[in-house]
């Protein structure tokens, strides 16, 4: 019995694995086109640069498109709260600040960074629970990987991406039949969001540690340089976005 109860996590975290690399990756945008009225963003903020890179992005979106917005930033960061604020004054209304535990603080060893991640991963069960986010932007802050993982396991598609390889009529047994699964799942609380992740410009040869973990869970992942979209093959290069 308790190894069973051991293995019911394993097994999970495997069929999430399957779900999403076979049929969720590769086509977020099908989920975004089919997202009802204005899409709820999250943004992860991030002391310095990143939340720089993250400002400069928002200031590209159509604001109309993209409400409420909710802003992560780790609880010792004071600064990145004013800065949004700032840059968007004309959105006050639709916008909130939510904080959890820093999730590895500057030379802090990597014994106790497992212990303050634990507790980052903890914290953020409620706050992507609560906020049930359509779309999550970040731009390279540690703060984003409990968010952003937890999204992840949450996050389930109504729309299998490889349909298009399959029969007339089974993929339209395949689509209903997953309709009807994500209604379910929806009753359980689980929200298809859209995980977008764009490496801080000043990653020209390597990927941050941060941009190495959730390489493997984000739904689109843009760099800035081309010489890393050589090395790494799922990631998107357009270019300079900051």
């Amino acid at each position: 019995m308790y190894a069973l109860l051991l293995m019911l996590p394993i097994l999970l975290l495997v069929a999430r694995l399957i779900y999403f690399y076979t049929l969720q990756r590769g086509r977020p945008e099908a989920d975004v086109r089919n997202m009802r009225g204005p899409r709820r963003l999250m943004v992860i903020l991030g002391s310095g640069g990143h939340t720089t890179e993250a400002l400069s992005l928002l200031r590209a979106l159509d604001t109309k498109q993209y409400r409420p917005v909710t802003f992560v930033l780790a609880e010792t960061d004071t600064t990145s709260a004013v800065r949004a604020v700032a840059a968007w004054d004309g959105m006050k209304d639709d916008m909130k600040f939510v904080k959890i535990p820093r999730s590895r603080e500057v030379h802090q060893s990597w014994l106790s960074t497992l212990l303050t991640t634990g507790k980052a991963l903890v914290s953020a069960f409620p706050i992507v629970y609560r906020e049930k986010p359509d779309i999550i932007l970040c731009c390279g802050p540690g703060t984003c990987v409990p968010i952003c993982l937890v999204a992840w396991l949450f996050s389930v598609s109504a729309i299998p991406c490889g349909l298009s390889a399959l029969s007339n009529s089974r993929a339209s047994s395949l689509l209903a039949f997953n309709e009807r699964f994500f209604v379910l799942l929806q009753l359980l609380f689980v929200q298809r969001t859209v995980i977008t992740f764009v490496e801080s410009i000043c990653r020209v040869q390597t990927l941050s540690l941060t941009g190495k973990i959730l390489y493997f869970f984000c739904d689109i992942f843009f760099v800035q340089y081309e010489s890393l979209s050589h090395s790494w093959p799922k990631a998107v290069y357009l270019g300079r976005l900051v």
